[in-house]
């Protein structure tokens, strides 16, 4: 929803003249002015003058809270001490993490070593297996067609011959 300078000058309890001053300095295209020519600021234009505005706002504010009583030498003391065994805490559980994970990348690289040795195993037996194949194809060629012929219907009925045994074998326990 878009607001009047006057009502973002009284919600961050500054001047007229500094949103004033932060809204002409804001690019055309966030600057926007209803039907009567008042300037209207946008969510986005309200944003950044809320960001520049509230820097300085900060700055004042640190400089009252500077006033305030310090902490005693004893109290600083303490914290520092509370504080060095946090970062000890810390700096333990990151080692033990880190650790973890050396162990975690050296027990895979092993398996990725063994995975490609494997790997370079299988392919060099394949390649054999190939070299095989192909010449014992390339003697089959060569070799008269005929006695391999007859040497696979003759082995093709005594399959044919030992099915109707098992056939007839196995009635006879019904």
């Amino acid at each position: 929803m878009a607001k009047t300078i006057k009502q973002l000058a009284d919600e961050l309890k500054v001047s007229k003249q500094t949103i004033q001053y932060h809204y002409q300095r804001l690019p055309a295209k966030n600057q926007q002015k209803n039907s009567q020519g008042t300037n209207l600021i946008s969510t986005t234009a309200e944003r950044i003058i809320r960001s520049k505005v509230a820097k300085p706002l900060l700055a004042n504010k640190q400089q009252i809270g500077s006033k305030e009583p310090t902490k005693t030498s004893k109290e600083n003391n303490d914290l520092i001490i509370t504080l060095r065994r946090e970062v000890e805490d810390l700096k333990s559980q990151r080692d033990k993490q880190l650790a973890t994970k050396d162990r975690q990348i050296d027990r895979l690289t092993k398996l990725l070593d063994q995975q490609q040795q494997l790997q370079l195993t299988t392919v060099t037996e394949n390649c054999k297996l190939k070299k095989h194949v192909q010449r014992l194809s390339s003697l089959i060629e060569s070799s008269d067609p005929k006695p391999l012929k007859n040497k696979y219907v003759k082995m093709h009925k005594e399959q044919q011959l030992g099915k109707k045994k098992a056939i007839k074998n196995w009635w006879r326990f019904w």
